[in-house]
């Protein structure tokens, strides 16, 4: 209730998806859904507009991220148990690479933790950690290292402090090679890579004097740049405030624009390599962040030091001694603790259609109403029988999404046999 529209546009059905691709080919573009526990469902409703066009589905490129556990560390958007959720994650895992070969599966996700208030040694050690639980799971369920590991991508935060970000990418991606390269034995060079979408950093951005966020997103976005990203998403200046209007948006547009095509930078590979204070800090990232990879493979792996609360903890612990640090000034945040206005000036913020969500309740329904009674339940039937039996879902998905069953009915078939997760306290 009160949601509709305000976390991206409202799928709930085939009919949705339709619409939203109206007259796109979808063979022609790639596209990339935030979306994790319910991920598998997503895809198939991708794929299945895709049939419904006549497209060949082998040619289809795109990004899900699929990530399930940095949601039980930092995000909260979970609804199995982590053992089952990687089931499913690793049912995707097999069937793209059957089906969709071009698509990937999953961009496992620091960016999260960050906003959560982990240090950026933390961002790199547990996104790498998820990285090798994944890996591990994949593995374990009869896929070749070799197989899988090229449809990997990850997905970053570019904090404010300047130089520690571009050396936590450079310390990432080195890391990630020699952690498939030697714990892994992939013999694939496009195994070892590290490729990764970065996004500007939310919750660096401020109510107060809220222009002063345009360049804070900018000296974020140069440092991702500067790292090697691959992708990059520049946060709008007005973004503590509502959701984007779209003259912020262009601003933040024209922000990746400058640096793509008037600074230079994305001209040189690694252009900051060889530098004193750039080579040291890399170095001392990677050593402390593979510290931390120690610690949780002592634990017995990143599923076990979730389950005992201890990496959300570490970022808990962080977030407190920033937040004390700004309290105390000894971090300053410009407009906030430092160089305040005693007025504010007024911004114009974008404010969602109420009446979006009656009219998508009406959809949901008319679409209830239209379908095919045994065809539906049959199909959520066997989705039902899939997550029991322990064959891949993903085919049983795609015939319930084609029978028009929605988004939350098949979650619920699951939910039947995998119950929900129950998050632990940690204090």
């Amino acid at each position: 209730m009160g949601e509709v529209g305000k976390v991206g546009v409202a799928i709930d059905s085939i009919e949705d998806m339709q619409r939203l691709f109206d007259g796109i080919d979808l063979t022609a573009i790639s596209t990339s859904m935030t979306i994790n526990a319910t991920a598998s469902i997503l895809l198939a409703l991708y794929v299945a507009v895709a049939r419904r066009q006549g497209m060949d589905i082998r040619k289809l490129s795109g990004t899900v991220q699929n990530d399930v556990l940095k949601e039980y560390i930092a995000r909260g958007t979970y609804i199995y148990p982590p053992q089952q959720a990687m089931r499913i994650i690793t049912d995707v895992f097999a069937w793209t690479n059957e089906n969709v070969p071009d698509w990937n599966t999953i961009s496992i996700s620091g960016y999260h933790m960050r906003e959560a208030g982990s240090t950026a040694v933390q961002e790199v050690a547990f996104t790498l950690g998820n990285g090798i639980a994944y890996v591990e799971a994949a593995i374990r369920a009869g896929l070749g290292v070799d197989k899988f590991a090229p449809r990997l991508s990850f997905f970053f935060n570019a904090h404010n402090n300047f130089l520690e970000e571009v050396a936590k990418f450079r310390a990432a991606r080195r890391m990630w090679a020699k952690i498939m390269r030697d714990r892994f034995k992939a013999k694939d060079p496009k195994s070892w890579m590290l490729r990764f979408h970065t996004q500007t950093a939310g919750s660096t951005l401020t109510a107060q004097q809220p222009e002063n966020n345009i360049v804070r997103t900018a000296i974020q976005a140069m440092a991702a740049v500067l790292g090697g990203t691959q992708s990059l998403h520049t946060n709008s200046f007005d973004e503590a405030l509502a959701l984007p209007t779209e003259a912020s948006a262009r601003i933040a547009l024209r922000t990746q624009q400058v640096i793509a095509f008037e600074s230079g930078a994305p001209q040189t590979v690694d252009p900051l390599a060889g530098s004193y204070y750039i080579e040291s800090l890399t170095n001392e990232i990677e050593k402390r962040a593979f510290d931390y990879l120690e610690k949780i493979s002592a634990m017995g792996g990143m599923l076990k030091a979730i389950e005992r609360g201890y990496v959300q903890q570490e970022i808990q612990n962080a977030a407190y001694e920033y937040q004390q640090a700004v309290d105390s000034e000894r971090a300053v945040v410009v407009g906030v603790n430092r160089f305040q206005l005693e007025e504010e000036r007024a911004v114009p913020i974008q404010r969602i259609d109420p009446a979006l969500e009656p009219k998508q309740v009406e959809r949901l329904r008319a679409l209830r109403a239209k379908r095919n009674a045994g065809t539906w339940k049959a199909a959520i039937g066997a989705v039902e029988d899939a997550a029991r039996s322990g064959e891949n879902l993903m085919p049983r998905i795609l015939a319930a999404v084609e029978a028009n069953a929605t988004v939350g009915e098949i979650s619920d078939a699951m939910r039947k046999v995998y119950g929900e997760y129950k998050e632990a306290v940690v204090i």
